[in-house]
């Protein structure tokens, strides 16, 4: 099994590193099972460094040493041409974390994903949004694919309520954090969102913005989930609280998630993010596909509707959706959370979930 992950910069490290580890745990648990009738299942890992050209290149190696699928990849333009390259050559692609919605330009039968799409996660964002009285907002954005996909969810969901979203290019003329902060000022902006690359600029941004009194009421998000990681809280101390972020695990997990979770945080000597629990559900469902259906790539691909595995977040199944020209795990959950100022152990709540449950 190859496997896509970011673990060199400008990928991002940290959610590299906990999606290996979930990949690797359930490796481990596989092969201490029996393997894959009788063989081990072995996990050829190739580093992205979020670059797509090198992700593609990573398939067609991968294909070439007789791989019987590729999981993985975080970085959603990535995935994307990884998805192309594994469509164009036949070998099975299951993406782990990824969610544009736009991961292949046409519907394929060999690329699946576990990951919410990103219109269902950032619908439900503008929802926690728009109910907390946030009708004017700013997002500050990079040029990127998955950036402008997301504002354009935004957009259209405010509009629908009689909201705005000023767009921001940090990287346009004028875009020093001094600059943002008067900007913010001049809208009447109530909200600002970091829709930009991690560490940089999103840490120095939030200094800014949390340093400028004029700014005490705005509220900072963050929904690509930039504060889900270890790394956000160390940079940024108590200025990375209370910046809601999207996050895909339950309220509450069942036993195999308590069960996987604890092994996580042991072999990671951190809190697993739900990027780690991707990873042990992507391999965990590979290997039931190839236990049932054997390791032909086309039977692997066959074989995506026709699989249900418990996973560490419930059921897994795959599906057809509108709009998504991949096999999707339809029901992964979405929650907004946030780091809780008040708690200094870096408790996270929820704050909103899809049906508006929250607390």
């Amino acid at each position: 099994m190859g496997a896509l992950v970011p673990l060199t910069r400008p990928g991002w490290v940290d959610a590299g590193r906990q999606l290996l580890a979930g990949l690797e745990l359930a490796v481990r648990e596989v092969n201490d099972a029996g393997g894959i009738g009788g063989r081990p299942l072995e996990l050829l890992v190739r580093d992205t460094a979020a670059d797509p050209e090198r992700a593609a290149a990573a398939v067609e190696e991968l294909a070439g040493l007789g791989v019987a699928a590729v999981v993985g990849e975080y970085h959603s333009v990535v995935a994307r041409a990884a998805a192309a390259r594994a469509d164009a050559l036949g070998v099975p692609f299951l993406c782990s974390s990824a969610v544009l919605d736009a991961l292949v330009e046409e519907p394929t039968e060999w690329v699946a994903r576990l990951a919410p799409a990103q219109s269902r996660g950032w619908r439900a964002y503008a929802e926690f949004l728009l109910g907390a009285g946030h009708g004017r907002i700013a997002v500050a954005t990079q040029p990127s694919v998955y950036w402008a996909s997301g504002t354009a969810i935004l957009r259209e969901c405010f509009a629908a309520r009689g909201g705005d979203v000023i767009e921001i290019d940090v990287q346009g003329a004028g875009a020093s954090a001094e600059e943002l902060c008067d900007r913010l000022v001049e809208e009447g902006i109530s909200a600002l969102l970091l829709l930009v690359g991690y560490p940089e600029p999103a840490a120095a941004i939030v200094r800014a913005v949390r340093g400028d009194r004029r700014l005490g009421e705005v509220l900072i998000g963050a929904p690509a989930g930039q504060p889900e990681f270890a790394g956000w809280a160390g940079a940024l101390g108590a200025d990375g609280a209370g910046i809601p972020f999207l996050r895909y695990l339950p309220e509450r997990l069942g036993p195999l998630g308590e069960r996987v979770g604890k092994e996580l945080r042991e072999q990671l000597g951190e809190e697993p993010s739900f990027v780690a629990f991707e990873g042990w559900d992507s391999v965990t469902v590979l290997a039931e596909v190839l236990r049932s259906y054997g390791t032909d790539r086309a039977a692997v691909a066959r074989a995506w509707p026709r699989v249900e595995v418990e996973g560490t977040r419930g059921p897994i199944r795959f599906s057809r959706t509108p709009g998504i020209g991949v096999w999707q795990w339809a029901w992964a959950p979405v929650r907004v959370v946030d780091r809780d100022p008040a708690d200094r152990t870096g408790r996270f709540r929820i704050l909103h979930g899809e049906g508006g449950d929250a607390r």
